[in-house]
């Protein structure tokens, strides 16, 4: 944690709005000029911008502004961070591009997720969106190939061939590059874990569509598949990042020609329906996004997704530094599927498929997954309900 978290929480009155009121995409230049004409710290504002992942968005919107009243050293740190920023997007686009050559030659059907290309959809610009991967989407049938063909260019699997024969799935398929570190993950309809319902992988590569990303065509999520992952995805982690709500915000704003109740259908078919709703109103309430009017009546109705929004809008600002306690995790994921029944078999769900942390260790002496199924309540016990 922090020093800023444990000395106060001061940054809550001062430099957190203003950082929200700068990275929106509904702000007027007047409205970021007000904020940035009243009393806060520099280090904390750039210290919350690189927390949260939005210290692209504030540079962009600051350059917008053409720096006024920024001070030198502020200016500086912030194209310092940017500059190596960009130079890590274009090395991560080239790796990208490398992979899905090889999976091209290979017949492996690959759409990119998250990274460069979101930052391209939502934000109009490759390095805007910080990230420190490159993320994949395959069908699960794929998967052994895939691995087998990253090892060949040179990647070492986290996740063992054996795992992979024995049909055991981790929270994702990590592959690094030897000496510079850079990873693809790779993800599938099975390793989708926190969808309510199961991914229908066929249904979202029919409906992909190809974003131009330094220059090249690359295959990406269809629109409103994006919105909904990104929904799922932030609820996934608790929506810990402004960057995720800056996202749907984004998405939102700079995509008119969204079919809302197409976005709804997709929802509804995953079980993410309250995701979405909880996306959308967290992107209205933090950073005045307006709530797309055929959908506005069904998000205002939803109390449940209210009670969310406030409660995350608490925790928001600490990002990783204030998580919720055990119990409060429980109730949040029981919620945020829908509550009810639904609710429940998706925490059960959660609480007892087993991922790479709780087989890993039961691979290594033979072990099956259902001593992976019995260890992972108390590993979760023991990792998130210390202290809290």
């Amino acid at each position: 944690m922090s020093e800023r978290f444990s000395s106060g929480a001061q940054f809550l009155y001062n430099e957190w709005p203003l950082l929200c009121a700068c990275v929106s995409p509904y702000s007027s230049g007047e409205r970021v000029s007000r904020a940035l004409a009243g009393a806060f710290d520099w280090d904390v504002l750039l210290q919350l911008a690189e927390e949260h992942s939005v210290q692209g968005i504030l540079a962009k919107r600051l350059q917008e502004s053409q720096f006024a009243g920024v001070p030198p050293a502020a200016r500086e740190k912030l194209q310092v961070r940017m500059r190596a920023q960009h130079l890590f997007t274009l090395s991560m686009t080239a790796e990208l591009f490398r992979v899905l050559d090889d999976f091209a030659a290979a017949g492996i059907e690959a759409l990119v997720i998250k990274g460069p290309v979101t930052s391209v959809v939502a934000h109009g610009d490759s390095s805007l969106r910080a990230f420190g991967d490159v993320d994949l989407l395959l069908r699960q049938k794929d998967i052994a190939r895939a691995s087998h063909r990253m090892q060949a260019q040179g990647f070492e699997a986290d996740v063992p061939d054996s795992a992979i024969e024995a049909r055991k799935v981790p929270g994702e398929y990590v592959f690094r590059r030897p000496v510079t570190n850079r990873m693809v993950e790779i993800h599938t309809e099975q390793t989708f874990r926190y969808y309510p319902n199961a991914l229908p992988i066929d249904e979202i590569f029919r409906r992909k569509r190809t974003v131009s990303l330094e220059g090249r065509e690359v295959p990406a999520l269809g629109l409103a598949d994006e919105v909904v992952f990104h929904c799922v995805h932030a609820a996934k982690d608790f929506w810990e990042r402004l960057m995720w709500i800056c996202d749907v915000a984004a998405l939102a704003n700079h995509h008119p020609e969204l079919d809302w109740s197409a976005i709804q259908r997709s929802a509804a078919d995953c079980g993410a329906a309250r995701m979405l709703n909880v996306g959308l109103l967290l992107a209205n309430r933090v950073l005045r996004s307006p709530l797309p009017p055929a959908i506005a009546g069904t998000i205002e109705r939803d109390h449940a997704c209210h009670q969310l929004c406030a409660e995350i809008e608490a925790w928001l600002p600490f990002g990783a530094g204030a998580p919720p306690s055990l119990a409060h995790r429980a109730l949040y994921r029981v919620r945020i599927s829908g509550g009810g029944f639904a609710g429940i078999s998706y925490l059960l769900r959660l609480s007892l498929l087993p991922t790479e942390e709780d087989w890993k260790h039961g691979t290594q002496h033979g072990r099956s997954w259902l001593w992976g199924a019995v260890r992972r309540p108390f590993r979760l016990i023991r990792k998130y309900g210390s202290g809290n």
